[in-house]
């Protein structure tokens, strides 16, 4: 990803969360952050000391359920692999069935929980996955 990117970045995610959110900082000394235009969709997070963590992955409404997120989460750990990161971790809404579906179908399993974490008052749930 590229800062000229950050705009159609950040119209993705308003699309795909139904509200703005901050933009990855693509130039971060430990910023791992991927944007696929065609496909619209994006992937970002960090990875440094053998640890990557997924802050976030969005995909355009009209392209869900045909891969695209999949495909986003297994670039992402395999540039996390090629940056030395052993394990994954990341927080998941305990609501959010499609997402849950994804992680767990990659490898990741519920290490813990932080209850009530959302503003809707879903918990957070922990996830992690051995590279």
């Amino acid at each position: 990803m590229r800062p000229d990117d950050l705009p159609r970045v950040s119209a993705i995610a308003a699309r795909a969360f139904g509200a703005p959110r901050p933009p990855p900082d693509p130039e971060g000394a430990h910023t791992l952050a991927l944007f696929d235009p065609d496909r619209g969709a994006y992937a970002h997070g960090t990875v440094i000391a053998g640890e990557a963590e997924l802050h976030e992955i969005a995909v355009e409404p009209g392209c869900r359920r045909s891969g695209v997120g999949r495909a986003m989460l297994a670039a992402f750990l395999e540039a996390a692999r090629a940056r030395g990161a052993e394990h994954a971790h990341l927080e998941v809404a305990a609501d959010n069935a499609a997402a849950l579906a994804l992680y767990r179908a990659a490898g990741f399993t519920e290490v813990g929980r932080r209850r009530r974490y959302y503003p809707s008052g879903a918990d957070a749930v922990l996830m992690r996955a051995t590279s």
